[in-house]
């Protein structure tokens, strides 16, 4: 075997494990994507169950306090949206509808026999079951993210990033991410300190 013939097979042999490289990181690369995009729907479809609920407790508190029809009408339009909401479209509604959640609450700390209506108690616990699922998607979501990013960020993966176009996927950051980097509130805690209810 001449020399010649052997820096063709050595550039053959590297030309392979390149393309195999290449396509081992691409694939990496897209099944990441796709599993933060299966995991962004999973959170679309609590968000909606979590409104959906959120809808049936203004139906229990009506009688007590005044719910304008424009509160119906933002719920409705939160669901709407989250048909192909992405990252930042997410954290809004799920500001939104933790607002419309804390106007209940505030409205049931006024009525004792509200508070303990089975119809609400019941609502609420599920809508406490769903911000769990939310969390655990959420915390799913981030990390696979954080994954993708990190490839994009390091060598040689993100130059097959760069030549497949692809770029940085954006974490999803609620509002109470903020809180409870600033202390407002603790790891065992699912909201900021407020006056507490009780549910039970």
């Amino acid at each position: 075997m001449d020399a010649l013939t052997l820096v063709a097979l050595l550039a053959f042999a590297f030309l392979l494990v390149f393309v195999f490289y290449f396509i081992s990181v691409y694939n990496r690369l897209h099944s990441l994507k796709n599993g933060a995009d299966a995991t962004l729907s999973q959170i679309r479809v609590a968000m909606k169950k979590r409104l959906d609920m959120v809808e049936q407790l203004v139906d229990s508190v009506k009688s007590y306090a005044h719910f304008e029809r424009e509160t119906l009408e933002k719920i409705t339009g939160l669901r709407t949206g989250l048909a192909s909401a992405g990252p930042e479209d997410l954290r809004k509604i799920n500001t939104s509808s933790q607002g419309l959640l804390s106007d209940i609450k505030a409205v049931a700390e006024g009525y004792p026999d509200l508070k303990t209506s089975q119809t609400v108690t019941i609502t609420m616990n599920a809508i406490r079951d769903v911000e769990d699922e939310i969390s655990r998607h959420r915390y799913t979501y981030n990390n696979i993210v954080q994954e993708f990013n990190t490839k994009l960020d390091t060598l040689p993966s993100s130059f097959v990033a760069s030549s497949a176009g692809m770029r940085k996927m954006e974490y999803l950051s609620f509002e109470e991410d903020e809180l409870r980097h600033r202390g407002y509130y603790t790891e065992e805690e699912t909201e900021p300190r407020r006056p507490e209810v009780d549910w039970k």
